[in-house]
């Protein structure tokens, strides 16, 4: 079996409503939640083999800089879709804003930022 990312851990202001707004315009489902590091509450969600684990301290959480300048820093978060324009829809149905649009090779994609500052890429690869 070829090495695959399992998933990846990201600070978020509500777990509850980042995995709300993820169940509806990715498909992804709740694969676990509850108690996490440092009296902070963690949420799994996802897909069967993979998914992003949503986390939120026991206080509010300051936001972070601008991340393509730093060392160590987030600078988005890519998602493989069979359908651009329905995930484009319910990004905008979410209450996000679709940014740039791009085709190359070997496909085509959008970004859109989250209620967290996140920057999603949304990929369509070609046949």
């Amino acid at each position: 079996m070829p090495t695959r990312l399992e998933h990846a851990n990201i600070t978020v202001s509500s777990p509850q409503t980042t995995a709300a707004w993820m169940e509806a315009v990715f498909g992804w489902h709740i694969r676990w939640q509850g108690e996490a590091i440092n009296g902070g509450h963690s949420i799994h969600v996802g897909a069967q083999d993979s998914y992003l684990a949503l986390y939120a301290p026991d206080h509010a959480a300051q936001p972070a800089p601008e991340s393509y300048g730093i060392l160590g820093g987030l600078n988005h978060i890519a998602v493989v879709v069979d359908d651009l324009a329905a995930v484009e829809a319910r990004v905008r149905a979410a209450g996000f804003r679709p940014g740039a649009h791009h085709t190359y090779e070997p496909g085509r994609r959008f970004y859109f930022r989250d209620d967290n500052n996140i920057e999603f890429e949304v990929v369509k690869y070609d046949a």
